[in-house]
């Protein structure tokens, strides 16, 4: 539904400020964070969009926050069985070469990342590997950086790896089965390209810590064998359920359903390792998103990039959109932009867009939450990676990947 003339002006003045403060990441002065920047923005497209709180609603995709919200208590139920906790330590335990190591840590992460909530699997690995490596007197930076790309680019192996790839699914009505067969090559190019940069990078070089910043770890949940493989199981039978025609979210939400119905696990435990900053800020960029698509703007814009040359629907061009806005704002953000400028009619397009958002979460520190997640977790154990360090590792990765993605979408458009 398109808005009234004299609101468009201030819908794209919300919008433009929304997405500048969601790359700024902070307000100065304030202490507001990039999902409080995107609340802020909703509110003020309550006030002044001119549009009904139903408008409003109806701009939220609701069956893809179904979808998210159901795989965060999926994947809340296996960490509380310990899973997560016992496949780190089982990757890090052995004797194996640093070479060996890094090749299992960068398969294991992108694996786990392709089927469960993968800035969890970075909260979860990240601390642990960062341990054993200072025990082994192993620089862990490198190690790291490659965690938190294995998990960008495993994630985009499936069309549930992360929350902005389950809304291209949902918007683009996609096959689970031909996407995960259209994103095998591009994915496996794209971890051995995060092998090979990585191992570059552990060349040489002292572990860096500040004992002084280090912190308690957290402490694992013990590992629970009945209730892993009861969760592995509803996991599995979520996953061969994608395969048929069932709507995705109704799946998902049967399966929470199930988790929340536990004779093991509080519903408060579950519901706190839910992503709820997550699930608000997609829900706000849907609502800013969605009035700035009735302005008509995001029309008039494709159409003057195609009118000086730029068509956004050739693989390169919108790989190269999609890489640097993921870079610029988040690569979530992106998404929830480029849906609404990008047609997502031909499975191609949308296929190009889920794995370059993906991709692109590599190209700087910002461009990802699961970065975040590591540099953080690494701060706690008194590791400092600069946005330098990232930056150094993260670009030959990113643009390597990226450029497979090209290749392998020329070579199969013919």
């Amino acid at each position: 539904m398109s808005l009234p003339a004299e609101h468009a002006p201030a819908v794209l003045a919300v919008f433009a400020l929304t997405y500048v403060g969601v790359a700024a990441g902070r307000i100065p002065g304030l202490k507001l964070n990039r999902v409080g920047i995107a609340l802020l923005g909703a509110i003020a497209i309550m006030i002044f969009s001119g549009r009904t709180t139903g408008q409003i609603a109806s701009s939220v995709n609701w069956p893809t926050i179904f979808l998210l919200f159901g795989f965060f208590v999926i994947s809340a139920q296996l960490r509380l069985s310990g899973l997560y906790d016992w496949i780190a330590r089982r990757i890090l335990g052995g004797t194996a070469s640093p070479a060996a190591l890094l090749l299992v840590l960068i398969g294991a992460t992108a694996g786990l990342s392709a089927v469960l909530n993968h800035d969890i699997v970075c909260y979860v690995l990240a601390p642990v590997v960062a341990e054993a490596l200072l025990a082994r007197n192993l620089n862990p930076v490198p190690y790291l950086v490659a965690v938190a790309a294995a998990s960008n680019i495993g994630a985009a192996a499936t069309l549930i790896g992360n929350p902005q790839d389950m809304m291209i699914s949902v918007v683009a009505g996609l096959s689970f089965r031909s996407y995960m067969l259209w994103s095998l090559a591009p994915v496996v190019f794209g971890l051995a390209a995060t092998y090979v940069v990585a191992r570059a990078g552990t060349a040489g070089g002292a572990p860096r810590i500040d004992p002084a910043e280090v912190e308690p770890a957290a402490p694992a949940y013990p590992f629970n064998q009945a209730h892993t493989i009861k969760g592995l199981v509803i996991l599995a039978a979520v996953i061969g359920l994608f395969f048929t025609s069932l709507p995705k979210e109704i799946i998902v939400l049967v399966a929470a359903a199930i988790h929340l119905a536990s004779p093991k696990f509080r519903t408060e435990d579950m519901l706190r390792l839910v992503d709820w900053p997550i699930l608000v800020m997609f829900l706000c960029l849907f609502v800013v998103s969605g009035a700035f698509e009735a302005t008509g703007y995001g029309e008039h814009m494709l159409q003057w990039l195609v009118s000086v040359g730029f068509n956004p629907a050739r693989p390169g061009n919108e790989t190269m959109l999609t890489a640097g806005l993921s870079a610029l704002i988040g690569n979530a953000p992106a998404v929830l932009v480029l849906i609404k400028i990008v047609p997502v009619t031909k499975a191609s397009a949308a296929y190009i867009l889920a794995l370059a958002n993906s991709f692109g979460g590599n190209l700087i520190l910002t461009a990802s939450v699961s970065n975040l997640v590591v540099v953080e977790q690494a701060r706690r154990q008194g590791i400092d990676i600069t946005f330098r360090d990232f930056f150094r590792l993260g670009i030959p990765i990113a643009v390597v990947s990226l450029g497979g993605l090209v290749a392998w979408a020329m070579l199969v458009e013919g």
